[in-house]
């Protein structure tokens, strides 16, 4: 792997939780346990391959349409294991922010969202947007509301959620499809599939797909020269 062409923001669509789960004859619900921590195993690994940004696809606007208790558990879990593990908030040397709507979560869960932002937003080098209850459409539509008139790429830029254009997108699972992640964002952006399930997603895989993305040549419209 060349140190010297690491992608600055790379974004992971965590797919394939359930179907990890079910592969070891555990519940769903493990597999969202299993998938949540491996979160930051990839994130202190993209940190140390020299990542600027890491932007993970979460919970979509659409996934609300899920079983009604799979549903509460994505959206209680988290809550159990910030206080869980509150003390170790101090040892995170990256930031973490959070993209998407928050008109429907609960108050606890506001908070846990907050009280992360705030504990981590003076840390430099490198962050993790987490992006939840978040899609592209309902992003673009409100920075279309947001942005300074007469509307521009430049502005709506400065009013979308995740600002960085995407240098590399992976999806695990096997799924070959954007499901609504960052439409704007990866219109330059290279794609990586791989049938790995997100809680199986190492380091390792992580390194793997960065030197696939090294091997292409990225040209933004114009010829090689």
């Amino acid at each position: 792997m060349k140190l010297s062409n690491i992608p600055n923001h790379v974004a992971i669509i965590l797919d394939g939780n359930g179907r990890w789960a079910k592969k070891m004859g555990q519940p769903r619900s493990f597999g969202h346990y299993m998938g949540g921590r491996n979160l930051f195993t990839v994130a202190k690994a993209a940190e140390k391959l020299g990542i600027k940004k890491l932007s993970v696809y979460a919970f979509s606007t659409e996934n609300w349409k899920r079983p009604a208790d799979e549903v509460n558990y994505l959206m209680t879990k988290p809550i159990e294991m910030y206080h869980e593990n509150k003390h170790r908030i101090s040892d995170i040397t990256y930031k973490i922010t959070f993209a998407g709507r928050r008109d429907h979560f609960s108050k606890e869960l506001l908070e846990v969202m907050e009280e992360i932002e705030e504990k981590t937003k003076a840390n430099q080098g490198f962050e993790l947007t987490v992006c939840i209850d978040y899609g592209a459409y309902d992003e673009l539509l409100t920075a279309y509301e947001k942005a300074e008139k007469p509307l521009t790429k430049d502005s709506l830029e400065k009013a979308l959620m995740v600002k960085e254009p995407v240098d590399l997108l992976i999806r695990t699972s096997g799924e070959m499809r954007l499901s609504n992640f960052l439409l704007w964002q990866v219109a330059y952006a290279e794609f990586y599939f791989t049938k790995v399930h997100w809680p199986a997603f190492n380091e390792k895989q992580l390194i793997k797909a960065i030197k696939n993305y090294q091997k292409r040549h990225r040209r933004f419209g114009g010829l090689s020269s």
